[in-house]
């Protein structure tokens, strides 16, 4: 048999494992891997591929920005950095019409610099802003909304757990991706705050504006932005100038972090163990979706199929941005019905060659697949962020949320739509850092 046609029998084997019998994709890629594997070399050679190819990659000193990552955003979470974060955004602009839902998306985006992960940014900012929306009579269609999108911000900004794995799967440089993302997460955000801006102009009820503060009690909050922007500029800005490596950079925020939080009392012991906790959690997630990429990624190439569509799509008559729509259709699609983390690293080893066989950038092209990506994280019917603001308030219908997230998504589409057609807003950072 054909091995390409093996590799086809491979993928439909793969996606029925996870639809039907409910299989975690990072061990459902790994079987399906091994097996096809198995069936087109041999067994043994199989078996030598699992283990040099997993050990070269986990050997990899430079894996552990993963778990660092992680860390710092937990022990932001737990010292209460989105709170103060929150509370800053809330006393500048609390008072507009909308204004408290302005001021979650503006301190999601200051939190997701710090944080890397939208679950973990849907679930701080959510337990801040809900209670307070709720008190000043939010719509529930507007709280709601704002958290489960504001938090996919932390998706794309960095230090975006996403954009590591990509980088880790495609060899790209995760410092250039880490570049690459801010820009774009800052348009993202400002799309959510004009979405929150016109809904609460064509329905006032939506957003009522809350008090005034002071201009005193308007700098005293700064403080709390201060925090969050001394860890982004000691890491990213090491990264750009090229001080640090993302490894240590990691490693420089959560001593940062650490340093910074239990000077001011803001961090406990059991903060601390929580914090290490959800990060061993989170990370060995991670590693075992990384493991079955690896697997399933050397099947895939022994069939040839990638570089069979690559070469396929690459000749078809049509514009390359065609295929783009097509392929980031299926990413729409896709993050509908599954894990939207675990549905890009299981497609990465087949769009991502058939992305630079067109002739897109892959700097570029990584960046526009996690912005669609981000979708995939708050549509349903398996939005993970949905079912976290969900969890947070039980009493609000499932169908009110899944509604609330129509607003936003076209934001996202604006977004990709953006930066497809002006490709240099994801670019221009990682060239000035490099040029």
């Amino acid at each position: 048999m054909d091995a390409a046609i093996i590799g086809i029998i491979g993928i439909v084997i793969l996606i029925l494992a996870l639809f039907l019998l409910g299989m975690p994709v990072g061990f459902a890629m790994a079987i399906v891997g091994f097996i096809g594997f198995t069936y087109i070399i041999s067994f043994k050679a199989a078996l030598n591929m699992v283990g040099a190819d997993i050990w070269v990659t986990f050997s990899k000193y430079g894996l552990t920005v993963i778990p660092l990552f992680i860390f710092m955003g937990y022990l932001a979470f737990h010292a209460g950095i989105a709170g103060r974060l929150y509370d800053a955004t809330y006393k500048w602009i609390g008072h507009w019409r909308g204004g408290l839902a302005i001021a979650t998306i503006a301190a999601d985006e200051l939190f997701a610099a710090i944080c890397g992960s939208n679950t973990a940014t849907a679930a701080t900012m959510g337990a801040v802003a809900m209670p307070q929306m709720k008190k000043y009579k939010y719509s529930d269609s507007l709280s709601t909304g704002t958290v489960v999108t504001g938090g996919t911000l932390g998706t794309v900004m960095p230090p975006s757990i996403v954009l590591i794995i990509i980088g880790l799967q495609t060899e790209q440089s995760i410092i250039k991706l880490f570049l690459a993302g801010i820009l774009p997460a800052v348009l993202l955000g400002l799309l959510f705050i004009l979405t929150i801006f016109v809904l609460c102009r064509i329905y006032p009820e939506f957003g009522p504006a809350g008090p005034k503060t002071t201009f005193k009690e308007k700098l005293k909050s700064l403080i709390g932005v201060i925090e969050a922007l001394v860890i982004f500029l000691f890491v990213i800005g090491g990264l750009y100038i090229g001080i640090f490596t993302p490894t240590e950079a990691g490693a420089v925020g959560v001593f940062l972090t650490l340093v910074i939080t239990a000077v001011a009392g803001r961090l406990t012991w059991s903060g601390i163990v929580k914090s290490m906790r959800e990060t061993l959690k989170i990370s060995c997630f991670v590693f075992v979706l990384v493991t079955g990429a690896i697997i399933f990624g050397r099947f895939l190439a022994v069939t040839r199929l990638p570089f069979i569509i690559a070469d396929f799509a690459a000749g078809l008559p049509v514009s390359p941005y065609i295929v783009l729509a097509f392929i980031l259709t299926i990413y729409l699609i896709g993050g509908c019905f599954m894990d939207s983390l675990g549905f890009l690293v299981l497609t990465i080893p087949i769009f991502f060659p058939l992305g630079v066989a067109l002739g897109f950038d892959p700097i570029w092209f990584s960046i526009i697949i996690t912005m669609v990506t981000t979708m995939g994280a708050i549509t349903p019917p398996v939005g993970v962020n949905i079912y976290v603001v969900k969890a947070l308030v039980p009493d609000v219908p499932l169908e009110t949320i899944f509604k609330s997230v129509s607003f936003f998504l076209v934001a996202c589409l604006i977004s990709i739509i953006i930066l497809i057609i002006f490709p240099q807003i994801v670019l221009i950072i990682p060239q000035m850092a490099y040029r």
